[in-house]
């Protein structure tokens, strides 16, 4: 496990030093709480980068299997590479976007943390791939400080990216699926719960 630690700290040095957005350690530790207190054993990743979080939840004791997608073939190789550095046997990479992607099995547990901008479009594709029981967690709603802000951000595209986010959550709030709670950690965390089960 020492070696496993080793390889996701050297992980996280390389992505805050190359820019590669990857997810804070609180976030990491949050779903990994929720994972255990969830009883979840599988994972379907929208957004592998270089395999950081992967490897973080495919560590999990719990976790028997994980699949992620990622569509960069720069980032997917080197997520290739760090899986096989880590010998672990549970994790699926996919190279692919994950809004062409087929998946037919089913999971316990979809985490969302791709292109902002596509995030209703990956929940309402991949919301058929949950458990009955399961849970969606989507990574990064606050957006760096900007959700809440789109009107006085200055750079078009920023702009609309962030006003998109806005809207997403204005569709978690609104739709009656599922039981949304925001949790503050990281980047601001979204867990999102079946009602009525």
């Amino acid at each position: 496990m020492d070696r496993i630690r080793k390889l996701i700290d050297d992980m996280r040095e390389y992505g805050t030093l190359n820019e590669v957005p990857i997810m804070s350690v609180e976030s990491i530790n949050t779903i990994n709480k929720i994972i255990d207190d969830n009883n979840i054993h599988s994972i379907l990743e929208i957004g592998t980068a270089i395999a950081y979080s992967t490897i973080c939840f495919a560590a999990n004791n719990n976790i028997n299997r994980i699949t992620s997608i990622e569509r960069d073939k720069v980032r997917f190789n080197i997520a290739k590479n760090n899986v096989l550095e880590s010998k672990l046997n549970n994790i699926e990479l996919i190279c692919d976007d994950a809004l062409n992607t087929v998946i037919n099995d089913k999971y316990d547990l979809i985490i969302i943390d791709a292109a902002k901008s596509q995030n209703m479009k990956f929940f309402n594709k991949y919301k058929n791939n949950l458990n009955s029981t399961g849970i969606i967690i989507i990574d990064n709603l606050d957006f760096h400080g900007y959700v809440g802000r789109s009107s006085e951000i200055k750079s078009r595209n920023l702009r609309q990216m962030v006003r998109k986010i806005e809207k997403f959550i204005d569709f978690l709030d609104n739709q009656d699926e599922f039981e949304v709670e925001y949790i503050e950690v990281g980047d601001r965390l979204g867990v999102c719960k079946r009602k009525n089960l």
